[in-house]
């Protein structure tokens, strides 16, 4: 969940109570392209040109924005997920560029997903990023203090439900989600942004509302079927857990993203032959899955920009491996893990003023349309060194092979594929496979291969 830090030290019990660390319907977006980049904290105009040069072009089928809704003022990234009413006049953009930017990415092929905050609203009182006025429990015009669950205490008990989806997230003003009337103005929330052609959510600490409470919400919805991507994050032995969730859509399946960190870090990869549902995850079909979050890059219960080529390695495993709907995040370089985009989000160009732009990167890049074209083809021809070297294919319409050894592999590999020339799209060199499906290349240390049918020269 969004961690919207209060104090720092309060911040820190929050994560940690959150169980944002290791310790503990709609399926897959609809259509071939089921990878989203997640452009975390890019202002609208910014996300709009970003669809038309990168995102359309590399096969990207889904952006998600970061929330539009007014919120408490600051730099703190988290201002953002502490909304103060339900206008588009946040820091990003207000409701023109928002609706700019979704008909732009729409014409470049891009569908919207909006990052959505509807579990609470601020903690404190102020003036918005909009001008409203507001204070804790008393939203001028959209909600009162009867509006609010009767607990008003902070959640601090995760094996009680009652605490968790009743209680204060890290001291937040928590709706009552049961009650008729605040349902219909999330509803009207949303179908405001189904309105300007928002295409699905990811629902915020979803974990913290009742499921039946979000089913409500999304049986008002003006298109019940808009994806919708949850928040619920995996706990051992708590009350409340992600299966619950889907029902209503795809869930984000967070042990996914620790296992990664783990397997590229201390083990082995050949450990990942049957990476998935065999590991006790939700089924493929409604899981949303990612290498890393904004929340989890910053509170080291994940691999991030600064992991290196475990990063850049476990994103190529991510998108050629045929489980969940894929996140690639995308956000800027932090030291001071509060602190806010630069320039307010905008992005003048990748890798400036701080943008990573890892959705562009381009051994991550090259593996959208990989991932598209492959798409529904099961594992084949698994083949590992009992160590850290693996390669695999999709059925014939694709092969990758991951070196994460320390020494350049050169060999030969079976495949599926046709005969034929294919571009190493991690590369940029051709490979040849003949006619019994083998093909010879040499992978240095730390880099990856990847071919499929459809793309011969690079």
């Amino acid at each position: 969940m969004a961690r919207r830090t209060l104090p720092a030290a309060l911040a820190l019990a929050a994560a940690f109570s959150i169980g944002m660390y290791p310790t503990t319907a709609q399926a897959s977006p609809p259509g071939t392209k089921d990878v989203t980049a997640v452009l975390f904290e890019w202002n609208y105009a910014s996300v709009a040109r970003e669809c038309t040069t990168t995102l359309g072009p590399a096969g990207y089928g889904y952006v998600q924005v970061s929330p539009p809704a007014e919120h408490i003022q600051g730099s703190q990234w988290w201002t953002s997920y502490q909304p103060v009413s339900y206008r588009i006049a946040g820091r990003l953009g207000d409701r023109t560029s928002f609706k700019n930017m979704i008909d732009t990415c729409h014409a470049a092929g891009v569908k919207v997903v909006v990052d959505t905050v509807v579990n609470h609203m601020s903690a404190g009182s102020g003036t918005g990023t909009g001008g409203s006025t507001y204070s804790k429990y008393d939203y001028p015009g959209l909600y009162s203090y009867p509006d609010f669950d009767d607990c008003t205490s902070q959640v601090t008990n995760y094996q009680d439900r009652w605490n968790v989806q009743h209680c204060e997230l890290v001291g937040l003003a928590d709706l009552d989600t049961g009650e008729e009337y605040v349902r219909k103005t999330i509803a009207g929330y949303m179908n405001d942004l189904l309105s300007l052609g928002a295409d699905g959510f990811r629902i915020d600490a979803a974990k913290h509302i009742p499921a039946e409470d979000l089913a409500n919400i999304k049986s008002r919805l003006t298109n019940p079927s808009a994806y919708w991507k949850q928040e619920v994050i995996y706990g051992a032995n708590e009350a409340v857990q992600p299966s619950e969730y889907t029902g209503n859509g795809d869930v984000q399946e967070f042990r996914y993203a620790y296992d990664l960190k783990r397997v590229f870090t201390s083990e082995k990869l050949a450990y990942l032959n049957n990476f998935g549902e065999a590991w006790g995850y939700l089924p493929s079909s409604v899981a949303g899955v990612f290498v890393d979050n904004h929340d989890t890059e910053r509170n080291g219960s994940t691999l991030n920009y600064k992991s290196g080529a475990d990063y850049t390695l476990a994103n190529v495993f991510m998108l050629a491996w045929p489980y969940g709907a894929p996140d690639i995040n995308s956000g800027y370089e932090w030291s001071d893990a509060d602190a806010g985009p630069p320039d307010n989000g905008q992005v003048n160009a990748c890798w400036q003023d701080g943008w990573k732009c890892q959705h562009a990167w381009p051994e991550i890049k090259s593996m959208v349309a990989f991932r598209n074209a492959t798409r529904g083809q099961s594992v084949t021809n698994w083949w590992d060194d009992g160590d850290d070297l693996i390669a695999f294919g999709r059925g014939t319409k694709g092969y990758v092979v991951i070196n994460h050894e320390s020494t350049t592999a050169d060999r030969w590999y079976q495949t599926s594929l046709p005969a034929g020339t294919y571009c190493d799209v991690q590369g940029n060199r051709t490979v040849t496979v003949n006619g019994s499906g083998w093909f010879q290349a040499a992978v240095a240390p730390n880099t990856a291969l990847a071919v499929y049918a459809g793309k011969s020269s690079c």
